[in-house]
């Protein structure tokens, strides 16, 4: 079985891109199946070489040095607060799990009941 490769022209390339910059069509895929273009990035290959930036989706960032330090100390920031987080977790839990035995020991069968009566309410 042999390949067949399909070659466009120049003309009709900026002509497809120029048709989804207009709006015609909603995006690169739709004009592809439009025109009948065989591959899922063609037209996006052709739009990253002939069309406005808008169509390549490029992410362009511009941060100073300041920013990155910024950015690190929010990160660690981030891991320090997680750290806290589940220590403090943790230690509700094992001082949950050590009323329940406390109160397994002394007899007492509502540990709910208990901790009102604990709390002074």
């Amino acid at each position: 079985m042999q390949k067949t490769t399909i070659r466009y022209s120049e003309a009709f390339k900026l002509q497809v891109i120029r048709e989804v910059e207009e709006g015609k069509y909603s995006g690169c895929t739709a004009a592809a199946k439009a025109y009948g273009i065989m591959g899922d990035s063609t037209v996006h290959c052709w739009a990253k070489k002939y069309g406005r930036e808008h169509l390549t989706r490029k992410l362009i960032r511009v941060e100073t040095q300041k920013d990155r330090e910024d950015y690190k100390q929010l990160k660690e920031r981030i891991r320090s607060l997680e750290r806290a987080l589940s220590d403090a977790t943790l230690d509700l839990r094992l001082e949950r799990e050590y009323v329940k035995l406390a109160c397994e020991q002394a007899g007492i069968k509502d540990v709910e009941q208990f901790k009102k009566k604990a709390s002074g309410k």
